[in-house]
């Protein structure tokens, strides 16, 4: 019975998937690398062809060459939005599902929506418009990747505030990469194709400096090539039948390293399109009445960002920490836990790790891996 109950929701979520629109991105290491103008070729392709496709938002940033590229093609009008005493546009989500293209060219996929808007984020609009029917086209920068946001700011020393979660990405159907060189970026920006000229003395100073790119650019390249990987492990397993891989991410109510450990387990489930977990163990010295507020608020914080992230949340009450974890790995079919570095000093380490080891004996008689993230 159960069997049946099985293969009819798989047969279902087939049917579904068939009728949900394909989904392009194209990836950037930075403003100004050509993802609008590439869009927008396509377009012309796609109209030259008899391809129903029209713009649901572009944003030229006044360059030329884009501004150029973007004329003679059919385009949604906005939104206006009254904001604040200010008449503001946004995309129409609702004109663009009712005139249902075949196509629609979506740019800026990280952008907030303005308050009052249907939802809150251009990337949820998107997954409306999927879920439609309608083919999207759409372009981000990797610094707007959530789990790649504490690698980009040690590199930019810039926390990027507009993020996509890679729940988002992971639903691509293709991931381009639009490269350039840092010299070719440099270029760009010194002949006026990025800024205006008032702008660029400082960006060369910041943001485009030698260094950032190259680093950025590796993120990016890095970034496309996992996300093939995953597409091509995930058709692997399918096809031979493997046990997929299932991640358990344990947190505490440590702002700074839960949100570390839930960025790199996500880094590692996208990697293999793996479904994960993150599991918070509440013992009773982490009472809600025993900690502060602000550490429940950090905790709250930690909660969402790891759902948007694609992972389901486990709260469970217990005074032994251990017996949790490997309670919840074994009922759940966990093939790799993650963690963050024991806080120990190298003379507790020596006298007192018993805690530690016996997590470690209970996962390797589960045949459980255990990470340690640093």
């Amino acid at each position: 019975m159960e069997e049946n109950r099985k293969s009819a929701q798989e047969f279902l979520d087939l049917i579904k998937k068939s009728k949900r629109g394909k989904f392009k991105v194209y990836i950037g290491m930075s403003a100004g690398v050509g993802k609008s103008y590439r869009m927008l070729k396509e377009a012309h392709t796609m109209v030259k062809n008899g391809i129903d496709v029209k713009i649901g938002y572009i944003e030229t940033h006044k360059r030329a060459d884009t501004e150029r590229i973007s004329e003679g093609l059919p385009i949604i009008p906005r939104k206006k939005i009254f904001y604040k005493g200010k008449e503001l546009e946004e995309m129409d989500l609702d004109a663009i599902i009712a005139q249902h293209p075949e196509v629609v060219i979506v740019d800026e996929l990280a952008h907030t929506n303005i308050e009052g808007s249907k939802n809150e984020k251009r990337w949820q609009d998107v997954m409306e418009i999927l879920e439609a029917g309608i083919n999207v086209i759409s372009a981000v920068n990797i610094q707007h990747i959530e789990s790649l946001n504490d690698d980009v700011k040690k590199i930019t020393g810039v926390e990027v505030k507009e993020r996509v979660p890679d729940s988002v990405l992971a639903q691509a159907d293709e991931v381009v990469n639009i490269d350039l060189t840092a010299d070719e970026l440099v270029t760009r920006l010194k002949e006026g194709k990025i800024y205006t000229p008032d702008k660029v003395e400082t960006a060369l100073k910041n943001f485009f400096q030698n260094e950032h790119i190259l680093q950025l650019r590796e993120l990016a390249l890095k970034e496309v090539a996992s996300q093939v990987e995953r597409k091509v492990e995930s058709e692997v397993k399918k096809e031979n039948g493997l046990t997929a891989e299932k991640f358990l991410a344990c947190i505490s109510s440590n702002e700074k390293t839960a949100k570390n450990i839930i960025r790199k387990t996500a880094r590692l489930a996208n990697y293999y399109n793996s479904k994960w977990f993150v599991l918070y163990v509440q013992t009773p010295k982490e009472n809600p009445d025993k900690i502060a507020l602000d550490k429940q608020r950090h905790l709250i914080n930690n909660f969402k960002l790891a759902t948007e992230l694609g992972a389901e949340i486990i709260k469970i009450e217990s005074i032994d920490v251990v017996k949790g974890i490997v309670q919840q790995a074994e009922e759940r079919k966990i093939t790799t836990v993650c963690m963050g570095t024991p806080h120990f000093n190298i003379f507790k380490i020596i006298l007192a790790t018993s805690t530690f080891n016996d997590l470690l004996k209970k996962l390797s008689t589960s045949n459980i891996d255990l990470i340690i993230l640093s």
